[in-house]
């Protein structure tokens, strides 16, 4: 029986900020194609920062140190350009981050602007509307496509945020706490379009949100102190945690 490639792997993978501050202590696990993972745990355990480091952010900042492996279809990230990684590996931020200065239109192509690709009129057309539509947002803003990104309520500006990472056609879509500063109804709207997304992308998801990670996750990552502790099916690991500390976490003791 042919054994299913993981899509991203972590091998022993560290991140520190000083010789004397590990953030990330030796994370080792793969990830399947076409799911949607959520990495959990309490405030600076490192899940941002292990997360951060799939799409080479680290780089921008010489005294942070990335070590150990992380594969992308067996190759490792860390020794290719990072404007390789980044078109195979988008990223959605915590608040809603449109480009200021740009229409909605120039947002869904902020990637190929960015990266230097000539595109012509009709594939630009092209690419929006498909993006935005994989979002669920073009009926909304298909008349106003010339209006600044900012225009739009926080939600919104999350889904075009979300439709920007796909334009590049990612394998891998990296969310940190993507619903936080949204309202409970822009939530569970987020959460729908990341159940059907997943079937063209991989997601990999920061949480603090336990109840986020049970509705949408189908694998859980807890970590602690920067350790990963415990790695799963989300349901097993939410009514039968194997690690005390897993358990602690999930019914209220630790946060």
């Amino acid at each position: 029986m042919e054994t299913i490639k993981p899509i991203l792997e972590f091998n022993k993978t560290c991140v520190s900020y000083t010789k004397q501050t590990m953030a990330v202590k030796y994370v080792s696990a793969s990830i399947q194609r076409n799911t949607i993972t959520a990495i959990m745990g309490p405030s600076g355990c490192g899940k941002s920062t292990l997360l951060r480091a799939v799409n080479l952010m680290h780089n921008l900042y010489p005294n942070i140190h990335v070590e150990g492996e992380i594969l992308l279809n067996g190759d490792n990230i860390l020794s290719m350009e990072p404007i390789d990684v980044r078109r195979k590996v988008g990223m959605v931020f915590q608040r809603p981050t449109p480009f200021p200065t740009m229409s909605i239109y120039d947002n869904v192509l902020a990637g190929y602007t960015l990266n230097g690709i000539h595109l012509a009129k009709s594939d630009k057309d092209s690419i929006v509307e498909h993006c935005l539509k994989s979002v669920t947002l073009w009926d909304e803003v298909k008349d106003v496509l010339n209006k600044k990104g900012t225009f739009l309520s926080g939600g919104q500006q999350q889904r075009l945020c979300i439709a920007r990472a796909l334009a590049l056609k990612p394998e891998i879509l990296l969310m940190d706490e993507p619903t936080s500063a949204l309202d409970p109804i822009a939530t569970k709207y987020i959460e729908e379009l990341l159940l059907t997304l997943q079937k063209e992308v991989t997601i990999v998801i920061v949480t603090h949100n336990m109840g986020q990670a049970k509705r949408i996750s189908s694998h859980s990552m807890f970590m602690y102190l920067g350790e990963l502790v415990e790695y799963g099916n989300t349901d097993t690991m939410f009514s039968c945690p194997s690690d005390d500390r897993t358990k602690a976490y999930l019914t209220g003791k630790m946060g």
